[in-house]
């Protein structure tokens, strides 16, 4: 998939946004090593914390399908800014893919693209956890 494919992906999903109390609508589209793509929006809910990210939404139907090999992930949202994932996002991807490309998108279809290492450079990974003996 091309890099334009890829972020059309994304902010086709922007429509698929569950999004009633937000009203930011927010769409993803997560490319594996061998070219597969998933795809997520947000899904909010009332209590707010049961809410799904549409980074994670993607990274979930990758991981439930066997992939866990990230390259790079495009994020849109309708927004003036570029839309740039949540720390808990940010926290969730550097579990399988530290140095994937993260592809923020703006309202304008401008792009600012950042290797996931830059946008959580002291991430919580494998290497704080204790040795097994």
């Amino acid at each position: 998939m091309t890099r334009e494919e890829l972020k059309a992906a994304a902010v086709s999903m922007l429509d698929m946004a569950y999004c009633p109390y937000s009203h930011f609508p927010v769409g993803a589209a997560l490319e594996c090593s061998d070219g597969t793509v998933y795809t997520g929006c947000n899904i909010e809910n009332a209590g707010y914390s049961p809410t799904l990210c549409a980074e994670r939404n993607a990274a979930g139907k990758a991981i439930s399908e066997g992939h866990k090999d990230f390259v790079r992930i495009a994020v849109a949202g309708r927004c003036d800014d570029f839309c740039v994932p949540c720390g808990v996002c940010r926290q969730f991807l550097l579990e399988f893919a530290p140095d994937m490309e993260v592809i923020c998108l703006n309202s304008k279809g401008e792009e600012l693209a950042l290797p996931l290492k830059e946008l959580l450079p002291y991430g919580f990974d494998n290497t704080y956890l204790p040795k097994e003996n």
